[in-house]
């Protein structure tokens, strides 16, 4: 099924874990270790794999924008 077909369904597209990592250019344990550390996006687990929903990857990435002079950019500014 493609694209298409799931928005005419009301679905929307959500990733796997491999996909979700390949997207953000890191490593599958990264996904695992944020997951595991509460800190990834929330996902389902559909049989034995997690699917992340796109609307959850996005409010995840969201939240984790920082504005600029923000804590990060701080850090050699001593």
């Amino acid at each position: 099924m493609d694209t298409e077909q799931l928005s005419g369904l009301g679905l929307e597209p959500a990733l796997t874990t491999s996909e979700l990592a390949e997207y953000l250019g890191v490593q599958v344990q990264a996904i695992y270790d944020l997951r595991t550390d509460g800190r990834g996006p929330s996902g389902m687990r559909v049989e034995r794999e997690i699917r992340y929903r796109v609307s959850e990857i996005l409010r995840w990435l969201d939240g984790l924008h920082q504005p600029p002079g923000g804590r990060e950019n701080d850090r050699g500014a001593r």
